[in-house]
C-alpha cells in the first residue's frame, strides 16, 4: 500500500524574495519552495518527493501576486493564484485564453490556492497553463542569489517531464507577455471528467493584421515529455491568410509532431488524432477572435 504520510521535514517561512533565495542557498538547494502545495504535498505523501526542508513563500504574496501592464507587456507575478487569473479583467481584455484555460483547470479548491509559478515549475506535461504560456510566447523571469535575473522562453524553461531550467537556488518571480495588435487566442481540452488533467489540450494564439497572420503560437499538452511547442505549424501559418484549410494543415502537423505515449487515457493514435482536431479548432477560434 502506498505511503500517505510525508517523511519528516523541516519548515521555514520566507520574508522576502531575496530572503527565500538566501535560505535556499544556505541549504545548498536541498529544499523546496512551498506555494499552493497542491502538487508538492501529494507527492510528499506518496514519498515521491522528500525535500527535507520546505521554504514557505506564501508570505511573499504581496510582493509576487499581481497582474499588471507595464508599457507593451502584461506581467503576472509567480504567486498569482489561478482564481485571480480567471477573474482578471486585464487578462480578459488582452489574452482571453487565460479565462478559457483557468475555467477548465482542476476545481475551485485548487484554483483558489494554486499559483502561476507552481504550475510552470511543476512542469507536468499534461498541465493546462504551460500550453497557454507557450502559445502566448511568454517569458519567465527567474532570480538568483545577489539579485541576478534570467529571462527564459518556455522551450528553454521546460527541459523535461517535471524538470525546469530553474537552478536550485533560483526562484521564478514573474511571467511576461507582449501585447500586440490583432490578437486572438483559444484553448481546447479533452478530459475524462471535469477538472481532470487533459487527455489532450491545445492552446493557440494568432496575431492578424490586414488579413495576414503576422505571428502565431501553438502548443499541445499531454502528448509529449513536456508541453509540445508545435513550431513547424507556426512557421507554416505566418504570412498566410487565415482559412480553415490552412488550419487543417496545421492540425495535421500537430498530429505528426507531437509525441504521445499510450496510457490509461488512450492509445497513441487516438491522442495524435485528438491533438490535430483540437489544434485546428483552437486556431479557428483564435482567428475568429482576432478578426472581431
Amino acid at each position: 500500500m502506498a505511503m500517505q504520510t510525508p517523511a519528516p521535514v523541516e519548515y521555514s517561512r520566507a520574508t522576502s524574495v531575496d530572503d527565500a533565495i538566501q535560505q535556499m542557498a544556505n541549504l545548498n538547494g536541498e529544499a523546496r519552495f512551498l506555494a499552493g502545495g497542491h502538487s508538492l504535498i501529494p507527492m510528499m505523501k506518496l514519498r515521491l518527493a522528500n525535500p527535507g526542508h520546505l521554504i514557505d513563500i506564501n508570505p511573499l504574496e504581496p510582493e509576487l501576486s499581481y497582474i499588471r501592464q507595464e508599457g507593451d507587456e502584461i506581467r503576472i507575478g509567480a504567486m498569482t493564484r489561478h482564481v485571480n487569473m480567471l477573474e482578471s479583467d486585464l487578462l480578459a481584455q488582452h489574452f482571453p485564453i487565460f479565462h478559457e484555460a483557468e475555467h477548465v483547470l482542476a476545481d475551485p479548491v485548487v484554483r483558489n490556492r494554486g499559483t502561476m509559478g507552481g504550475s510552470l515549475c511543476q512542469a507536468d506535461p499534461a498541465e493546462d497553463l504551460s500550453g497557454v504560456v507557450t502559445a502566448l510566447k511568454g517569458q519567465a523571469v527567474v532570480r538568483g542569489p545577489g539579485g541576478s535575473e534570467r529571462v527564459l522562453g518556455m522551450e528553454e524553461f521546460h527541459v523535461g517531464p517535471y524538470m525546469t531550467a530553474v537552478e536550485p537556488t533560483e526562484l521564478l518571480i514573474e511571467v511576461r507577455f507582449k501585447v500586440k495588435r490583432g490578437h486572438g487566442s483559444a484553448h481546447e481540452k479533452v478530459e475524462r471528467r471535469a477538472g481532470d488533467f487533459a487527455i489532450v489540450a491545445a492552446s493557440a494564439a494568432l496575431w492578424i493584421e490586414n488579413g495576414t497572420i503576422t505571428d502565431c503560437g501553438l502548443a499541445c499538452s499531454a502528448v509529449g515529455p513536456t508541453t509540445m511547442h508545435i513550431s513547424r505549424a507556426e512557421q507554416a501559418l505566418i504570412g498566410q491568410a487565415p482559412s480553415e484549410d490552412l488550419f487543417a494543415q496545421a492540425g495535421a502537423m500537430a498530429s505528426q509532431d507531437c509525441s504521445p505515449s499510450a496510457d490509461g487515457r488512450g492509445p497513441v493514435d487516438y491522442k495524435r488524432h485528438v491533438a490535430g482536431v483540437l489544434s485546428k479548432r483552437a486556431l479557428s477560434r483564435a482567428a475568429a477572435n482576432a478578426l472581431r
